[in-house]
């Protein structure tokens, strides 16, 4: 059914390539990225994203932002964002990508992940928390 997800965030530098790396690791047979409405482009993740990933055992090694576009959005299943913001920016840069285009907190009753960046190591954890809950949902409904 979703062979590929795209991860949306704002910067792609915190919470979308955190939400990725781990869809990867749990669904290993699906093609699984990540970019941001307004993003830094070709940047690493943050540093606070890092540590917070690293002390759960994820790698965001090698990440590098990518900006979101129409194109890119027209080549996944599945388009996981952060915000309901996100949608609505989305949906203004590709209206044909909104009907495959969810809340990753979708199975957390629509929670929405507030943006940690430039916030307290508690504030990332958090956030960490939830994305990983969010996470496990949708590989749970995926590989039904």
């Amino acid at each position: 059914m979703f062979d590929s997800v795209l991860v949306i965030c704002t910067g792609n530098i915190c919470r979308s390539p955190i939400a990725e790396r781990l869809l990867r690791k749990a669904l290993p047979n699906k093609k699984i990225d990540s970019a941001g409405v307004g993003a830094l482009v070709d940047h690493p993740a943050d540093d606070s994203a890092l540590r917070v990933a690293e002390k759960h055992g994820l790698s965001l090694e090698g990440h590098r932002g990518t900006q979101f576009t129409a194109q890119l959005g027209r080549q996944y299943d599945l388009i996981l964002v952060m915000e309901k913001r996100h949608i609505e920016r989305i949906t203004s840069m590709a209206p044909e990508v909104r009907g495959k285009t969810m809340l990753l907190g979708q199975w957390l009753e629509h929670k929405e992940i507030p943006d940690p960046y430039k916030q307290s190591k508690e504030a990332f954890e958090f956030v960490y928390q939830l994305i990983d809950q969010s996470c496990q949902r949708w590989v749970e409904k995926i590989n039904k």
